[in-house]
């Protein structure tokens, strides 16, 4: 009966292990999936073209010359080197403007033929229609559309993916807010932390630790968005009176914020690592003739260091994911930096912010996808660098 106990609770426990692998799989799976699609997609609505008169000798179109010719910041085709006419915009949302139901017809069926005729009077013009609704005849032609491909989307230096009726999705800003502010953060956090958890484990008496290790630990349980408040009220004046500067969300105020929630994590688990180094190697150390401090950064952190890099990755996983917090104190201004005074925006909370106003299944939500599947790289890429670098700083 005792067996049969013992095989039903390894069973389970195998079980359970086994859904758990399954379902953090599945869920990188669908994450992968989502985002590949999105690439090689059109930056255009599904099943929506644009439309130029047949003797126009543009062909293809960026998203960015379609939003600057929306935004109206392009007004003549001999910009984009075609002829020498005034560009007309002409959309679903102005058709009744120009053409009466009764032209126009009970279910559009006489569309084409009057937008045919208005681009036969002003060769100018650009039409954006549904392609159901606007079908091609000999007097117009369809711009052709350059899709959003990898490189466009790492490497593009415009985040506008609410653009119509092309979205712009340049990552390039985001990618760059995000690395900015957590090496920052880890930069400030992983020398405070560590020297907190050496003054805790090796030089505090036993009553100041038990005081302070709590308090420690109780920080990082407060949730993300109450830090947020206090960087709203503490940080973000002070940046803003200290540097001079018109606003204090900044990719300053991000780091310094991301540093302290992330010190909590690093200084706790830093700790226990010093501590479980044995008595005896500590012992040995100072036999040989080793001061405290030299049996320190000689024998007991590099004893911990395998505990201080779990420390350092979850550290830096905080800072790297972290979207409430960051998204109150950065600006969420998606430019690319050029100095820790200027507003930023990271990935996270360009997901926080967007997915709620995103299209179930549509581009934008699909890019957020992509996002998410740059963020998980970025993770997984910084863990393997940090453990590649304390398997060999253990070697040594």
């Amino acid at each position: 009966m005792k067996h049969f106990v013992e095989k039903i609770i390894e069973f389970i426990i195998k079980g359970c292990g086994f859904i758990s692998a399954v379902i953090v799989l599945l869920i990188v799976f669908f994450l992968f999936r989502e985002g590949v699609l999105f690439i090689n997609s059109s930056p255009l609505e599904d099943h929506h073209a644009l439309f130029i008169h047949k003797d126009n000798s543009v062909n293809d179109l960026t998203e960015t010359q379609i939003k600057n010719i929306f935004d109206k910041k392009i007004t003549n085709w001999k910009e984009l080197g075609a002829f020498d006419q005034k560009i007309t915009l002409i959309s679903a949302d102005e058709i009744d403007e120009l053409f009466t139901e009764t032209q126009l017809g009970k279910n559009f069926e006489y569309l084409s033929v009057c937008v045919n005729h208005y681009m036969d009077t002003v060769p100018g013009t650009i039409a954006y229609f549904s392609e159901k609704h606007l079908s091609l005849t000999p007097g117009i032609k369809q711009i052709s559309i350059q899709k959003i491909s990898l490189w466009k989307f790492l490497s593009g230096k415009e985040w506008f993916p609410t653009a119509k009726p092309a979205a712009i999705m340049g990552t390039l800003p985001l990618l760059m807010g995000t690395l900015l502010v957590s090496l920052l953060a880890i930069l400030i956090a992983l020398p405070l932390g560590l020297a907190a958890a050496v003054y805790l484990a090796e030089i505090a008496d036993e009553r100041v630790r038990k005081i302070l290790k709590p308090i420690i630990e109780l920080l990082s349980g407060i949730p993300s968005v109450v830090y947020g408040f206090f960087g709203l009220v503490i940080i973000v004046p002070f940046i803003q009176s200290f540097f001079n500067l018109p606003v204090g969300e900044t990719a300053l105020a991000g780091s310094i914020l991301l540093a302290i929630m992330a010190l909590p994590t690093i200084i706790t688990v830093s700790e226990d690592a010093i501590r479980t180094c044995p008595l005896a190697i500590k012992e040995a150390s100072l036999a040989l003739g080793a001061s405290h401090w030299q049996t320190i950064f000689k024998v007991i952190i590099p004893y911990a260091s395998s505990g201080i890099t779990a420390a350092a990755i979850l550290g830096i996983g905080r800072a790297v994911g972290e979207t409430m917090a960051v998204l109150m104190v950065t600006g969420n201004a998606a430019l690319l930096p050029t100095s820790l005074t200027q507003p930023v925006r990271t990935i996270p909370a360009t997901i926080a912010a967007e997915l709620g106003e995103a299209p179930f299944g549509g581009l934008h939500f699909k890019s957020l996808f992509a996002l998410g599947c740059m963020l998980f790289l970025i993770t997984l890429i910084t863990n393997l660098m940090v453990e590649r670098i304390s398997k060999k700083s253990k070697l040594n």
